[in-house]
């Protein structure tokens, strides 16, 4: 190939991967293997060391899994990436990295029920502290600052919602406090924003969602930026300081760049151990490798039944950050300018009960708990996914009684709308 940078679909058909060099196999092949033979005891030594990359057990890597991450890596224009088995697990192992016990993060308020969740109340086990803060109010993130804040945790197009972000400006708080921004780039893609662009410093991913796209495999992703410099002032020991376990290596000295992808690999993939499976990283792979020509349908379709249901007498408010009314436009033009995503919400006049009938009369739309999917989803989040929640803390974070959630799919869209229609009207 010329010196040219390859463009986005390129990247998504062919980054990290190469025709197999035994078998000559042009798909990625399916490494289902536990460990990897080493060449002699030196090389083995060498690999538990640090001192050597290679393959030693399927917890920590695989060859497949490898295309994957440098795949995903390339897509969002990081140094480097990790894998693991969901995306609840990307979160644990980020945090593992950062955090200490009771040590404070700092996370938007509007985020995906089951991290809401996990922030609250399973972290409490390891003395993570949640601080939440508003989306809308970037002073609300300076605010919450404290000498115990390690990191701020925002996501770039927010569930359920579909609202939009303004990761420039919560960066520029993260920067200020001198921590990291993570950005939960689940429901945008790098095909549509890349937060590492807009001063994100690691990027996390439900690889179950549109990267992999089909409902079929999960996954997890972190993408590391290499932008952050781990051994400033001290407050993040577990890669500025020296490492027993591999013989005092400090891993910002030594991996500089890619340094936060090493550590959570050696550090938390290793004795955590979330991997994912070398035949879901397959699948996952085989989603990506169409993941523009995906978005791209996802959000054309999404803006139809957004304006469909705008005019529809049944329904009370649509959120959908690309209709030109919608709070969210100016950013979603500034950061997400080929389409505002397929996941949004809207209000029924009905309210509660409104909502759990609708979902029941789609034909369809499949009533299940994901999103990301070829197929078009639907939810209802105040009796499912935010049902932990008070009425007061689901409608903060856009999940309120009367809120039904719309993941749109590649079908016609004259056949989501006209089925819709039908169960509006019943």
């Amino acid at each position: 190939m010329s010196d040219r940078l390859p463009g986005f679909a390129t990247l998504a058909v062919h980054a990290g991967a190469q025709p197999d060099p035994t078998t000559g196999a042009r798909a990625t092949p399916i490494y289902q293997t536990t460990s990897f033979v080493f060449n002699d005891a030196d090389h083995a030594a060498s690999l538990f060391g640090l001192q050597a990359f290679g393959n030693i057990y399927t917890r920590i890597g695989n060859p497949t899994n490898a295309v994957l991450e440098e795949r995903v890596a390339a897509l969002e224009g990081g140094t480097a990436a990790l894998a693991v088995a969901s995306g609840h697990a990307a979160q644990v192992v980020v945090l593992q990295q950062l955090m200490q016990p009771g040590d404070e993060f700092i996370a938007a308020r509007k985020l995906y029920g089951g991290s809401i969740n996990q922030f609250t109340h399973a972290f409490k086990s390891f003395g993570w502290n949640v601080v939440w803060a508003d989306p809308d109010d970037i002073a609300s993130f300076e605010r919450a600052v404290t000498p115990r804040t390690k990191a701020i945790f925002i996501e770039s197009i927010a569930n359920p919602a579909g609202s939009i972000t303004d990761i420039e400006a919560i960066s520029t708080v993260a920067r200020k406090a001198g921590v990291p921004l993570i950005v939960d780039n689940t429901l945008a893609s790098p095909y549509l924003i890349r937060p590492i662009d807009h001063g994100a410093d690691i990027v996390v991913h439900s690889l179950t969602k549109f990267l992999g796209g089909h409902g079929n495999s999960l996954g997890g992703i972190i993408v590391d930026a290499g932008t952050f410099d781990w051994s400033a002032g001290g407050k993040y020991p577990m890669l500025s300081e020296p490492r027993p376990e591999y013989h005092g290596i400090r891993l910002q000295e030594t991996f500089g760049n890619f340094a936060f992808a090493i550590a959570c690999r050696v550090l938390g993939l290793r004795d955590l151990g979330p991997a994912l499976s070398p035949f879901n990283a397959f699948m996952i792979l085989t989603g990506i490798e169409t993941l523009p020509l995906r978005m791209q349908k996802h959000c054309d379709n999404a803006k139809a039944v957004a304006e469909f249901l705008a005019t529809h007498p049944a329904v009370s408010a649509v959120n959908y950050a690309g209709l030109p009314g919608d709070r969210y436009n100016a950013l979603q033009r500034k950061y997400a300018p080929k389409g505002a995503g397929a996941v949004f919400t809207f209000s029924l006049k009905g309210g509660y009960d409104a909502g759990v009938s609708l979902v029941s009369k789609l034909q369809l739309f499949s009533h299940l708990a994901n999103v990301g999917d070829t197929r078009s989803l639907v939810i209802h989040p105040a009796s499912t996914t935010h049902s932990q929640l008070d009425d007061a803390a689901k409608i903060k974070s856009g999940a309120g009684p009367d809120v039904v959630r719309l993941s749109v799919g590649i079908e016609d869209k004259e056949d989501l709308i006209a089925d819709l229609d039908q169960a509006l009207r019943a």
